[in-house]
């Protein structure tokens, strides 16, 4: 159980913050810009929320995302380096990546077929949910850029899961633009 009694701390005053298993990490380390993306992707997911409380099954997994991106920043803040830890170390795990795609599939069979690209906007959730989407993708960047830097290791489960998480948001909002009715079509050299 987390308990906070105390939220300011000082330690980060010299722009280091603690991982979760200890090492101080410069507040612009790689490891840190991962997890504090996602957690900006969580809080969009938060603001889109506050439009879809009426969608019952799609506000129903929007919440249940935002529970797994904290899981996601835990795991990126325990960084697997091989020394032994006192706990279990929380994991994004292959189950969450297929209840993901599960979802997407639930949602994606009730679109209408997608004839274009489609820009960001239409509703208020769904344009939030593409702001998720764009945000969830620079998470993933910096995620794989993480992966690929020597002595960094991240789980190929939780690569997996921000993987799919921006396909699921895109699904998302166009299912909250009336299920891709009220999506704005991108046409290619309008404005020339």
């Amino acid at each position: 159980m987390v308990k906070l009694n105390k939220i300011y701390t000082r330690t980060g005053d010299d722009g280091t913050t603690g991982l979760v298993s200890g090492p101080r990490r410069a507040k612009h380390d790689l490891r840190v810009e991962a997890y504090g993306t996602i957690d900006e992707t969580n809080s969009v997911i938060g603001v889109a929320r506050l439009h879809t409380g009426l969608m019952g099954e799609l506000d129903g997994m929007l919440f249940r995302i935002q529970n797994d991106l904290f899981d996601l920043g835990a795991d990126l803040a325990t960084p697997d380096d091989g020394r032994p830890l006192e706990w279990e170390a929380l994991r994004i795990v292959q189950s969450q990546v297929d209840r993901l795609e599960r979802e997407i599939d639930t949602l994606n069979v009730k679109l209408d077929p997608l004839t274009s690209f489609i820009l960001p906007g239409g509703s208020p959730a769904a344009a939030t949910l593409h702001m998720a989407r764009s945000v969830s993708r620079r998470a993933e960047r910096l995620m794989v850029e993480l992966s690929r830097t020597p002595g960094e290791v991240v789980g190929a489960a939780a690569l997996q899961y921000v993987n799919r998480l921006s396909d699921f948001l895109f699904v998302a909002a166009r299912y909250a633009n009336g299920g891709g009715k009220a999506d704005i079509l991108w046409v290619p050299g309008k404005n020339r």
